[in-house]
């Protein structure tokens, strides 16, 4: 039988669940539910493993990690993200690596409209106030009306703005493949980048974590923004250059954010993020509803059975 190491689930997510059950039948696992110490914690946790599932995204698949798991065939990452895996390095290793695409797409584009409609209500500090025992007077923002620009358009993306087409908003959209023939079912208009930036009362951002987007939301993109917008982030952090955020924040240059990626997770004790006002965090959950636990966690299962019969699937790279 196969061997299969998960070296990473923690907080617990495939622990006591039927999808782990699903792989014990398939393989001997090796189970793991605290982080690994470091690298080489890692690679003695995965060292003889003939497939891998990864549950978490800090932990990192280096070529030196890569080239220790001698056995590796199969990566099997639990969700669409693979910037913590060294693809290059993985395809010269000989490993296949899958994902689990489009299993959170409701639960992440209700939280983005969560996150829109909640710093934009103030809900965050008027709840705080009345709790306080304060009835404070404030104006609040309507979204309807309002345009919404979303910076990505695959199924999340596409998702959100059909959902803020819902509430009444205008969708304005940038991505770097552009799918006119969505944009006209759909009701939305494809704009560069800096106009979107400019026009937008909401700016939502829906990439994945690559060379091309890492920081691609720096100081000169958040300058370019109104000063009424709100940006929301619920792809990742690093998309989103954190100092200059916090930096248009305090300044009051925009006047709100809805958050729940960063640059470093867990989000560091005094982050200035944290200290400031019109901002909302959420710890990195906004695919964590059980409808989307249980088809991504048995999609992992599944890539893995496809796999060991020789039809893999949902492959994010080959093997050289």
């Amino acid at each position: 039988m196969a061997t299969i190491a998960i070296p990473d689930d923690f907080p617990v997510v495939i622990g006591g669940r039927a999808a782990l059950e699903r792989i014990r039948a398939l393989g001997d696992v090796r189970y793991f539910d605290a982080p690994a110490a470091g690298e080489d914690d890692l690679i003695e946790r995965i060292g003889d493993a003939d497939i891998v599932v990864n549950i978490r995204s800090r932990t990192r698949f280096t070529p030196r990690v890569l080239g220790a798991a001698r056995r590796l065939k199969l990566l099997a990452v639990w969700g669409t993200g693979t910037d913590n895996i060294d693809l290059a390095a993985a395809r010269d290793c000989g490993v296949t690596v899958s994902n689990t695409p489009n299993t959170a797409t409701e639960s992440i584009a209700e939280h983005t409209l969560a996150l829109m409609f909640t710093v934009a209500r103030r809900l965050v500090e008027l709840d705080a106030a009345v709790k306080a025992g304060e009835w404070p007077r404030a104006e609040l923002t309507q979204l309807a009306g309002k345009t919404l620009g979303i910076v990505g358009t695959g199924a999340i993306g596409t998702r959100t703005a059909e959902l803020g087409r819902v509430i009444g908003m205008r969708v304005l959209a940038w991505s770097f493949r552009v799918d006119l023939a969505k944009a006209i079912r759909l009701g939305f208009q494809y704009v560069d980048l800096d106009h979107l930036l400019s026009v937008s009362d909401v700016v939502s951002i829906h990439l994945r974590l690559s060379p091309r987007t890492q920081g691609l939301i720096g100081a000169a993109q958040l300058a370019r923004m109104k000063p009424g917008a709100i940006l929301v982030n619920t792809a990742r952090g690093a998309i989103v250059d954190s100092a200059a955020l916090a930096d248009a924040l305090r300044e009051r240059r925009i006047a709100g954010a809805g958050l729940d990626v960063f640059e470093q997770e867990p989000l560091p004790a005094g982050d200035p993020i944290t200290r400031l006002p019109h901002v909302v965090l959420t710890p990195h959950l906004a695919g964590q509803v059980p409808e989307a636990l249980e088809r991504s966690l048995n999609m992992v299962a599944d890539n893995i059975a496809a796999f060991l019969h020789g039809r893999p699937s949902n492959v994010v790279v080959r093997p050289a």
